[in-house]
């Protein structure tokens, strides 16, 4: 799976159930979806890409008011986090009143795929 271009698939669903089997490997020796998962730990960044899901562009007056228990302080952290791994873009408009909005990047974008299957397993197991 190495030196594998950009806009080529990795390989189908059928063969990963197979290659699975024997490990599958990054050129650093990790499970390829370590990085990913390690990247959206936490209590609120899920939950604000969901916001991003739902609005986008989205405010970020708008996001503190959907997530009614994130301070102020750990939104602002989340969507700094968000931006440097390069999921989500900051627009700050020096208007009156001034205002941020926050949009997914491409790579943000690439994410809704792997969000639709993890709906579609939550409402699978909603009832376990």
């Amino acid at each position: 799976m190495k030196n594998i271009p950009e806009n080529k698939e990795y390989m189908s669903y059928e063969e990963y159930l197979v290659k699975v089997k024997e490990g599958i490997l990054t050129d650093q020796g990790n499970c390829p979806v370590t990085p990913l998962l390690q990247k959206l730990q936490g209590k609120w960044k899920t939950q604000v890409l969901y916001e991003l899901c739902i609005q986008n562009p989205i405010r970020y007056s708008q996001i503190k008011k959907d997530l009614p228990g994130i301070t102020n302080t750990m939104l602002s952290s989340v969507l700094r986090e968000l931006e440097a791994d390069g999921f989500i873009n900051r627009k700050q408009f020096n208007e009156i009143p001034p205002h941020v909005e926050y949009s997914f990047t491409e790579k943000g974008n690439d994410l809704m795929p792997i969000f639709y299957q993890i709906m579609v397993w939550g409402f699978k197991h909603e009832n376990d």
